[in-house]
């Protein structure tokens, strides 16, 4: 059997990634939701047949799913009794291999010559799957039937036709139900894209050579990325993140982590981090173990993404942890925000270690807030899901980005305009948050800031946020940047809620605001060592940095709210 020369590899890989990029332009296009068709949240790859490990993944998909989507695609593997051409299965159940209730995934066999060769696998973020609140976000729920329709794999298309009765099922426990067809048919359809490219790309350059490929890939991102962590110094590395509370009862839950490495391996124990909490800020295993891999690519972003990727990576089950979230643990907050904290804890434990390639702590958290309610002029029911960005921490070189996407992915804010048109709100601020970021040699990026106001009728508010008890810390002696903050305006009264970051079904009239203000990145390196020429570009443009202290932080708010 010839080798495959590196040009036919290289092309393969990128043709494989070709695949999975034209399954994400697919999917976004023809979505109906905007928090798919504008803000992106949503992800394609292609799984190998017997194992579901990855095989390739679309470069605009979110990094979050990079490894949750292989648990859910082994998942469907192992419950799946019989498959055929055209088969799709649908599956959101957080337990196996999933995210949050709202990460809803199709999984559809492909066949080649009448032979399995692969999966191809999706996930989008839909508006809305049932539960206490509309958009899912419930702040306080206590068991995971209270956070939305659990769905395990089942065939929604069986030989190409969907299955009326499973469709049935499902558009009868969600919101705003007669939206989700477009969404249904826009995700179905980015697989046949897929099974058409993939088909392409196996007629040009035969299976079998193909399948070497695949094989080599995998094995060259293993090998590339114990390269890269060889670079390391071995040695324990150690770190705490903060999550603000789990919603339900208000006191901090801490990510402890310690990571062991030596050689061109690396552990990752969590198994002294907080026991299981009440609220739905429980992390599933595939997401704690998918929030480390992404950490990893973040720090080594040159290491090409397969399964090979994170062979060097040993990752215990922290079992008694909220970090291995059982069944019936909520999990609503796991995927936006506590995987983020888990990242945040990766980059905080290497930062000494790796000084030219880390950075200070981003903003951390996805912003997620849901309204939802009736608009009284169309009578038609809504449910609006956005989230925010924030500041990015400095690094070595430069400052960091200012309203940069969360750590977790690429989703972003869809356009406030497209917002306005679709819902029955408005937009009184939506502006950079000067102030904001945490001082250092580079400081971090500044986070946002805006007020979004209900226009008629009555509507429901939830949100699921973090970093509103502590900033984003900085590293190397820079500072943190400004926590994050929510406000609600009613009749001239101003309500702050008691868990800061989180809260659900705040009623809402005409009139009502809610601001919010997101995160600035911690600075990195001691601010004293700034240069003059950035002290002045600061100056000049009125920047400003965090305050050094949360006292002064409170202080400052105070003196807002008596001016006003």
């Amino acid at each position: 059997m010839a080798a495959i020369d590196p040009v036919t590899l290289a092309v393969i890989q990128n043709g494989l990634q070709q695949v999975c990029n034209e399954m994400d332009t697919a999917f976004v296009r023809a979505a109906f939701s905007p928090v798919i068709a504008e803000g992106l949240d949503r992800s394609d790859g292609i799984y190998h047949r017997t194992t579901g490990e990855l095989i390739a993944q679309g470069e605009l998909g979110l990094p979050i799913f990079v490894g949750t989507m292989q648990f859910s695609t082994r998942a469907v593997i192992d419950r799946a009794r019989s498959i055929d051409p055209g088969d799709i299965f649908i599956v959101n159940d957080p337990y196996l291999g999933g995210t949050h209730l709202m990460d809803v995934k199709f999984v559809k066999p492909f066949f080649y010559k009448g032979r399995l060769f692969a999966w191809l696998a999706n996930t989008g973020h839909w508006p809305d799957t049932g539960g206490m609140v509309p958009g899912g976000f419930s702040a306080k729920a206590t068991e995971v039937e209270q956070e939305g329709l659990r769905l395990p794999p089942v065939k929604l298309y069986k030989k190409g036709e969907i299955d009326e009765e499973i469709l049935s099922i499902i558009l009868s426990n969600i919101r705003i139900a007669d939206q989700r067809i477009g969404d249904i048919r826009a995700q179905a359809a980015a697989l046949e894209i897929g099974e058409r490219r993939l088909t392409s790309l196996l007629d040009r350059y035969g299976e079998d050579t193909v399948e070497r490929a695949i094989d080599l890939l995998k094995r060259g991102a293993a090998q590339q990325m114990r390269a890269k962590i060889a670079t390391i110094p071995d040695g324990d590395y150690r770190s705490v993140a903060i999550v603000d509370s789990d919603g339900v009862i208000d006191e901090p839950l801490e990510i402890n982590l310690l990571i062991r490495k030596r050689g061109e391996g690396m552990e990752f124990d969590l198994s002294k981090s907080s026991p299981p909490c009440r609220g739905p800020m429980n992390s599933v295993i595939a997401t704690t173990k998918s929030a480390i891999y992404l950490a990893i690519k973040h720090i080594f972003p040159e290491v090409p993404i397969n399964a090979g990727t994170f062979e060097p990576l040993t990752i215990p089950v922290p079992e008694g942890t909220f970090l291995d979230a059982r069944y019936p643990r909520p999990v609503s907050g796991c995927a936006a925000e506590v995987s983020q904290r888990i990242a945040e804890a990766v980059f905080l434990a290497l930062a000494d270690a790796l000084p030219d390639r880390l950075f200070a702590a981003p903003a951390g958290t996805s912003g997620n807030l849901a309204i939802g309610g009736t608009d009284p002029q169309t009578g038609n029911s809504f449910v609006m899901y956005i989230v925010t960005g924030g500041g990015y921490g400095g690094s070595a070189e430069f400052d960091g980005i200012s309203n940069g996407c969360s750590t977790i992915g690429i989703a972003k804010t869809p356009p406030i305009e497209i917002l306005e048109q679709r819902f029955p709100v408005l937009f009184n601020e939506f502006a950079i948050a000067e102030g904001s970021a945490g001082a250092g040699r580079h400081r971090g990026g500044f986070g946002v800031r805006y007020a979004v106001v209900l226009r008629r009728g009555e509507a429901r508010a939830s949100f699921v946020m973090d970093h509103g008890r502590v900033g984003p810390p900085g590293v190397l002696g820079g500072g943190s940047g400004k926590p994050n903050r929510i406000e609600i305006r009613q009749s001239g009264k101003t309500y702050v809620p008691l868990h800061l970051s989180k809260d659900q079904d705040i009623q809402l009239r005409a009139g009502d605001v809610i601001h919010v203000q997101t995160p600035g990145g911690g600075g990195y390196g001691e601010p004293s060592e700034r240069s003059p020429q950035l002290r002045e570009m600061d100056d000049r443009f009125g920047y400003g940095l965090a305050r050094s202290t949360h006292e002064e932080d409170d202080a400052a708010a105070s003196a807002l709210k008596a001016a006003e």
